[in-house]
């Protein structure tokens, strides 16, 4: 499937974007670095005295100009006050799911941002579709109903051919959105290249019983955190998920695959970047979703999730690789888990060969090598790609790791310890919201679940190319 090309226009005057906490001047106000994946921009002479702050307002072609590669590096996000509601329709996918979609329709009409908003809901072959469409009509929504559940991706596109304004809102009916989030999201429009937006997926209940409910209020799988970001593949956030989504009617085409039962969000994301569109995650706005907490039908549904991935592969080649590693990273530390003396000041003198490559890159004209930053870069880089193969050999890979630990003490001392450092690393964030054990046994069964799902996906699909590492670059 395709989507069509975004326009040319540039940023309209007033748009204004204002540097991510994490991007940092370098050279004297020349270049700036950050973004993810991380990197350095080094601005023109004629830009420099456009950018002396950290924000930056479009008023002519220059700052447009600028403002779209910050954006486009991911150096900026929109800094944007929230806006009049969308020209919007909102639409619904359900199965079943009565009383949430009753409790989500009276969140719309109580909300003054959607009290107007035209609805479609799609019944996807509900058991009782009378009483589906009994809670509709009495909110004055559309009805689209399908005899047989043919899947959210068919059940959102159903929707999406009955639209006729110029943005269109799914919303699961599993979600209650918290006042203002269209407001918060709509602003995004006024970027002409803005193909879809999404808000922070939070949890609807708030001391949710049992383990599995404290974890998924602070790790849902859902969550895309608290920090705004540009959506592409391989960097921070590399995907959204379709239980809350703004989007251009225009950029959208045909819409999600009906042929993908899992991941069809995740695929419609990387073919619209893929277009030149723009994709954003906005956290200012929230929508609260009812989690699975009932520990079955959680671990059921990783799995779910996992075997999505293969036809990631088949779709996005490399976009979808478990690690992404540079093969300098790989040779460090290939030597440092090798069983001999030898191989950590190896591992130094590889990664003492990639600063000064690195160095040498980043030196300015006329200028002298920085290798300081070089080297900062390459042991951040370096922490990063270790984090990446635990998380890889806990997640992706386990049933290797688990080969591996069954035969070798070794192997096994050092899963027991990736493992438990995974799990730590991932807490003291949250270390107010839940305990470690609690927390501990929910990453290493959500990963169980999430693994089990990839191995048999790729090996349903014949396919094993979402098992394979790849090396950084674009995709």
């Amino acid at each position: 499937m395709t989507v069509p090309l975004p326009p040319a226009d540039r940023l309209p005057d007033g748009f204004a974007v204002r540097l991510d906490p994490g991007t940092r001047r370098r050279d004297g106000g020349t270049a700036l670095l950050g973004g993810s994946p991380q990197r350095l921009m080094r601005l023109a002479p004629a830009a420099r005295p456009l950018l002396t702050g950290d924000r930056l307002v479009v008023t002519d072609a220059r700052t447009a100009a600028l403002a779209a590669r910050l954006l486009d590096a991911g150096l900026a996000h929109p800094d944007l006050p929230p806006a009049a509601p969308a020209d919007v329709t909102v639409v619904i996918p359900v199965k079943d799911r009565t009383a949430g979609l009753a409790r989500l329709l009276a969140a719309l009409r109580a909300d003054p941002g959607t009290a107007g908003c035209p609805v479609v809901v799609v019944d996807d072959g509900s058991a009782e579709p009378s009483a589906v469409a009994e809670v509709a009509h009495a909110c004055g929504a559309g009805l689209v109903r399908y005899d047989s559940a043919r899947g959210p991706a068919a059940a959102r596109n159903a929707g999406l051919r009955r639209v006729r304004t110029a943005a269109v809102a799914f919303v699961d009916s599993d979600c209650v959105p918290v006042p203002g989030w269209l407001d918060r999201l709509s602003g995004h429009l006024a970027d002409p290249r803005l193909a879809v937006v999404a808000p922070r997926i939070t949890a609807l209940a708030a001391g949710a019983p049992g383990w599995v409910g404290r974890y998924e209020q602070v790790a849902s799988a859902l969550d895309m955190g608290a920090q705004p970001a540009a959506v592409a593949p391989r960097s921070a956030v590399s995907y959204l998920p379709s239980a809350a989504l703004l989007a251009r009617r225009s950029a959208l085409g045909d819409g999600f695959d009906d042929g993908m039962p899992v991941a069809e969000d995740v695929d419609l994301v990387w073919r619209l970047v893929a277009a030149g569109w723009r994709v954003r995650y906005e956290p200012a706005a929230e929508v609260a979703h009812d989690h699975r907490t009932r520990p079955g039908e959680w671990l059921c549904r990783r799995a779910f999730y996992g075997t999505g991935a293969a036809r990631l592969a088949q779709r996005h080649g490399a976009a979808v690789a478990p690690i992404v590693i540079s093969s300098w990273s790989a040779v460090a530390w290939g030597l440092v888990l090798a069983p001999s003396r030898l191989g950590p000041p190896a591992a130094a003198a590889v990664l003492a060969g990639a600063t000064a490559r690195l160095a040498r890159r980043l030196t300015p004209a006329g200028g002298r090598p920085p290798a300081g930053l070089a080297a900062g870069l390459v042991l951040r880089g370096t922490a990063a790609s270790g984090r990446t193969l635990a998380r890889a050999a806990t997640r992706h890979h386990w049933p290797l790791t688990l080969a591996l630990a069954l035969v070798s003490r070794r192997a096994r001392r050092l899963t027991a310890a990736v493992a438990v450092a995974d799990a730590a690393l991932a807490w003291w964030p949250r270390r107010r919201a839940i305990g470690p054990v609690s927390f501990t046994a929910g990453r290493r069964l959500e990963d169980l679940g999430y693994g089990a799902g990839l191995w048999w996906g790729a090996l349903r699909a014949r396919d094993v190319r979402a098992l394979l590492p790849a090396g950084p670059g674009k995709v």
